[in-house]
């Protein structure tokens, strides 16, 4: 089975024209997320969280990888 690219696939939400300004309409879909307060720039617990949601990504992405289906897919940014 062929790599899942959901940034070229979803490129017109990724990717807004910088000159005007649009509205999208956003499917449903399932995400990771941790909330908190602070400057990014300075704040370890960004830092740590950021850290915390890309290792669950990967360990999830692996996990879907190797299981029945084996479907492989791209991690998404931020």
């Amino acid at each position: 089975m062929d790599k899942i690219d959901y940034k070229k696939e979803l490129k017109h939400l990724y990717k807004p024209s910088p000159r005007k300004i649009e509205f999208r309409d956003i499917p449903k879909m399932n995400f990771l997320m941790i909330d908190g307060i602070g400057d990014p720039n300075t704040s370890l617990a960004y830092k740590e969280a950021i850290e915390a949601l890309y290792s669950l990504s990967y360990t999830l992405k692996f996990m879907i990888k190797k299981g029945e289906l084996g479907i492989d897919y791209s991690v998404m940014p931020l």
